[in-house]
């Protein structure tokens, strides 16, 4: 009987489980509507396990001073992740860990298009560098090296 009851109750945690991992793998990605590398990253996100929607605008900019980020730190899209801004084209190993950690930051971003990142063409030259983005804005130390 103890083994019925055992195998119930962890049935019980799993189904409770699904609902909110659910919602750490829900993405709302905005990119510029000419960019083709912005859907190369959404595919690259879908390809690791998380449900991307995609939204065109021509306010990125704007929307990426509002969650903290400076311009020279900006990534080509915005995407919003669990509560979370990830900037750029950010590995999935940094957003999976940003996940599970769950700093006390706004979000990460990786500046520009760098060659070789997720969703761009290219060779990667080196290490990416990661940079935290703050709660008060603004970036602080490297949060992760991929």
């Amino acid at each position: 009987m103890s083994n019925i009851l055992k195998a119930l109750a962890l049935a019980s945690l799993l189904s409770g489980a699904g609902p909110a991992l659910a919602g750490e793998k829900d993405v709302t990605l905005y990119k510029n509507p000419q960019c083709g590398c912005c859907e190369g990253y959404a595919d690259y996100l879908r390809e690791n396990g998380f449900a991307v929607t995609v939204k065109p605008t021509h306010d990125l900019s704007a929307m990426s001073r509002e969650a903290g980020i400076p311009v020279e730190a900006e990534g080509c899209h915005l995407a919003f992740i669990d509560g979370y801004a990830v900037s750029g084209h950010v590995p999935v190993g940094t957003v999976n860990k940003l996940l599970t950690e769950r700093p006390d930051i706004k979000g990460v971003t990786l500046p520009g298009m760098p060659m070789g990142s997720p969703g761009m063409s290219g060779t990667k030259e080196g290490p990416f560098e990661i940079l935290e983005i703050r709660k008060s804005g603004g970036t602080g130390g490297v949060y992760a090296k991929e």
